[in-house]
């Protein structure tokens, strides 16, 4: 009968201190329940946000363009045949906003939207917190590369959305750059970081899929590697004037807030 009384006093102070009814509801469901709410500091939406803001900011931010975009179509707010790319539509009839909507339109709510955007907020986190932490201006220059190359190769091929081209490009560069790292593909079998991208190209090949996306990526994420990486070394051993051609101008050091003046020391 204590017990009882208790359990009522407890019930009581819960909904006092403004539990959800959720969550009192839960009490009468077995105890397995009951301790898995009881691991939660803070409820959901506040996890979600913390989880969200941790995202650095460039990969926030691109996530976020293709989350509302993926949700205003959703919402019928906009029509996806505003969004693709397409070249006379963009330079004939001034629709520039299809030369940055067809990298934000994922496709609509699903399990492949869900599938794009892990890759996307992944790699492209990954990226910016590891071989860009600290260099959140070279981190926009590649996308502007990618941006620019993927959109000039678009006119010859039949593609009309990009952005899985881009976050493809971001696998190939991070894969690249964290080559003793192991993966395993399913569970079936593993291999170094660098393999990932061919192993989801074969992947898609086996499911039938068209490869035009992701050899873009690959091709664009190559190219990018080599001007950044291998090219400076190569001019540094050569002696070559030119070394570095991907260095991002000062406007967007000034916008990303990572410009710095050069210091002059002098000797008295």
């Amino acid at each position: 009968e204590r017990a009882g009384v208790g359990n009522i006093y407890l019930d009581r102070n819960r909904r006092a201190r403004g539990d959800s009814i959720v969550t009192f509801l839960f009490r009468y469901i077995p105890p397995l329940t009951n301790t898995l709410l009881s691991l939660l500091p803070y409820p959901l939406p506040l996890i979600f946000l913390h989880r969200y803001m941790d995202i650095p900011v460039i990969s926030r931010l691109y996530f976020t363009g293709a989350f509302l975009t993926t949700a205003g179509c959703a919402l019928d707010l906009i029509s996806p045949f505003s969004l693709y790319f397409n070249f006379d539509l963009i330079f004939h009839q001034g629709q520039l906003w299809r030369l940055i909507t067809t990298y934000l339109f994922f496709g609509m709510f699903s399990i492949d939207f869900l599938f794009h955007m892990y890759f996307l907020v992944r790699y492209c986190r990954m990226l910016e917190e590891g071989d860009f932490r600290g260099r959140t201006a070279h981190f926009v220059m590649m996308i502007l590369f990618g941006v620019t190359f993927m959109t000039a190769v678009a006119p010859f091929v039949s593609v009309h959305f990009l952005g899985s081209s881009l976050s493809f490009m971001m696998v190939y560069v991070w894969g690249r750059r964290n080559e003793d790292m192991r993966m395993s593909f399913l569970g079936v079998f593993t291999f170094n970081a660098p393999y990932l991208p061919w192993v989801m190209l074969a992947f898609s090949m086996l499911l039938g899929h068209s490869v035009t996306i992701d050899a873009i990526g690959i091709l664009v994420g190559h190219t990018y590697y080599f001007l950044e990486y291998v090219f400076p070394a190569v001019a540094e051993i050569r002696g070559w004037k030119t070394k570095k051609i991907l260095e991002p101008p000062r406007v967007l050091h000034w916008i990303c807030g990572t410009y710095q003046e050069a210091v002059h020391l002098h000797q008295d």
